[in-house]
């Protein structure tokens, strides 16, 4: 990027110092995440880097951990468990949270901002309690330690990201279209298939990629509601960690890094998609 002609030293040193603490903010982010990714090739069951990957031999990385995370019988019902639960969770949560923000969205709501804080309340109000809450809704309900509950749980952490994003894209929505729709004797279904639903869609589809996030990600309410067979990626890892070190565990989590960085690129390109069909940039 080219600067003015006409600013001064000052400027200059402003404009460089600032890209550059940037820059270091984002390696501090980023760097203890990155070093995970070479570190699953090591062939040694090491969590280090060996004299050999340092120097960059061939022989220093395989795919070994690779191999063992697909085919041990524990990680592929974890992995299955995870999406399972994930996608189930993101259809619920997505739903609901639309359905919620197009209701927030109304100006003559009475307690709007009484209702929202309610809405938004489980991602603000710490994870352990709400699991130990759950595990004893659950419980009661006798659908404890089953991937019901883990779906209902994990969808209840999701929407309010839903409910988040897809308000957000309201705050530019034009109502005159839903008043003209029903003007001309649509009903409200037909209303918000054809009119509203392909306006907010970026959001809606925004929100849900948070939710699958949010629910493939979470390990502390697997740990109260799920079982020996209703185990999840997180909660592989973390047994793992305490049982049996292997670096099978640095394998998943580069996966699960992957994932996440393919996401939330989804989520850039719909973000900026939904900015162009409100006529916000070109």
């Amino acid at each position: 990027m080219s600067l003015p002609n006409y600013i001064g030293p000052f400027e200059r040193c402003w404009f460089f110092t600032v890209r550059g603490f940037a820059l270091l903010v984002l390696l501090f982010l980023v760097v203890p995440i990155l070093v995970i990714i070479p570190l699953s090739f090591n062939v040694e069951p090491y969590f280090s880097f060996t004299s050999d990957m340092l120097h960059l031999k061939p022989e220093a990385f395989s795919l070994r951990w690779y191999h063992q995370l697909i085919n041990d019988p524990l990680w592929v019902l974890s992995i299955k468990n995870s999406f399972l639960v994930a996608c189930g969770a993101t259809v619920i949560a997505t739903a609901l949270g639309t359905l919620a923000s197009i209701g927030l969205s109304r100006a003559d709501l009475p307690y709007k901002r009484l209702l929202t804080g309610i809405l938004i309340s489980p991602m603000i109000v710490p994870v352990i309690i709400s699991a130990a809450g759950m595990y004893f809704f659950y419980s009661k309900l006798g659908i404890g330690q089953s991937l019901l509950a883990l779906i209902l749980s994990h969808a209840v952490l999701g929407t309010p990201f839903v409910i988040l994003t897809v308000t957000a894209t309201l705050v530019g929505f034009d109502h005159s279209l839903t008043r003209a729709a029903a003007s001309m004797g649509a009903s409200a279904t037909y209303t918000f298939f054809n009119v509203t639903f392909p306006l907010i869609r970026p959001g809606i589809i925004s929100g849900g990629l948070f939710a699958f996030i949010t629910s493939f990600d979470e390990a502390v309410i697997v740990q109260f509601l799920g079982g020996v067979e209703q185990r999840t990626i997180p909660r592989q890892m973390w047994s793992g960690m305490r049982e049996q070190i292997s670096p099978t565990i640095l394998a998943a989590a580069t996966l699960l890094i992957i994932l996440s960085v393919l996401l939330l690129l989804s989520i850039e390109v719909l973000r900026r998609r939904s900015l162009r069909v409100r006529g916000i940039t070109n």
